[in-house]
């Protein structure tokens, strides 16, 4: 053998070792979708503020439960798209969705995810709403980056990003519905479609 084939057999060692550790069935158009579904959920919350009759949106009003409704159902609806199309990825790949990769994944991306969002409602029920759009940010973001370790390094990149913008509303509060815009909406699809235009068309 000369030194090219043993190159290549690096190459395809290499290769397998990354499959069996990192979970590269994400789909780019995912991201794309779940970005448009921010960008309409945070039209409808900001129909909501500008036509709240009060002069303050509090936990009891009804204002507030279809800001809650409104964040549940884009968090679904991102959630089971993600599932589909990554399920079809996977099969069209040829790779198991149910991996050692992806429920490492899934648990370290659940983990900062599910306590940021933990530490979101303690804010909300202290009166602390100004803090609720950095917050949000900055744990999806760590979550991000965390889960980057088992899957595309390109998801390290978003979080990083998620991570900035949450301090910087913080910084600029008042304006976090324009920051969650930036992070859930914009980045999102601009993210989804460089990962679409890199992986999913190959």
């Amino acid at each position: 053998m000369n030194t090219q084939d043993y190159l290549q057999d690096i190459k395809e060692i290499k290769d397998l070792m990354n499959k069996s550790t990192q979970f590269i069935s994400l789909s780019g158009l995912s991201g794309i979708l779940a970005g448009i579904y921010a960008l309409v959920g945070a039209g409808y919350v900001y129909y909501l503020i500008e036509n709240h009759s009060e002069q303050y949106i509090t936990l009891e009003s009804s204002t507030f439960k279809l800001i809650l409704l409104t964040a549940f159902i884009v968090l679904i609806a991102s959630l089971l798209t993600s599932y589909v199309l990554t399920v079809k990825k996977a099969k069209k790949m040829g790779e198991d969705v149910w991996n050692t990769s992806s429920k490492r994944l899934l648990i370290n991306f659940f983990i900062p995810l599910v306590t940021g969002g933990i530490f979101a409602v303690l804010l909300l029920r202290n009166g602390y709403y100004g803090l609720v759009a950095p917050i949000t940010l900055i744990f999806y973001g760590l979550a991000c980056i965390n889960a980057s370790k088992y899957t595309l390094r390109d998801v390290r990149y978003l979080g990083i990003t998620e991570v900035i913008l949450g301090l910087l509303a913080v910084e600029f509060s008042g304006y976090g519905l324009y920051f969650w815009v930036i992070g859930f909406g914009i980045c999102h699809i601009v993210y989804g479609s460089v990962m679409y235009f890199k992986y999913d068309r190959k």
